[in-house]
């Protein structure tokens, strides 16, 4: 059973590595990176830049094994 949201770690890695519980937005990410316009991404302290940009560092990485089950992970 996957854990609590945990809202301290800000690593895609280790969040998913660690087994808790991850509110999928891989096919929102998916779409930015397809699309052909740039995108300012302004939010509120608090509310997963970081996380956001630690996924993008991973899909860019290649590190598919993360994202087993995810969105991403069935498209092209």
């Amino acid at each position: 059973m996957k854990k609590i949201i945990d809202t301290t770690i800000s690593s895609f890695p280790e969040l998913i590595q660690s087994g808790n519980l991850y509110v999928d937005k891989t096919a929102f990410l998916f779409s930015l990176i397809k699309g052909q316009r740039m995108f300012f991404c302004a939010r509120p302290r608090r509310f997963g830049k970081t996380l956001a940009l630690s996924t993008l560092e991973a899909i860019f990485s290649g590190r598919r094994d993360l994202f087993k089950g995810l969105s991403i992970d069935r498209m092209d």
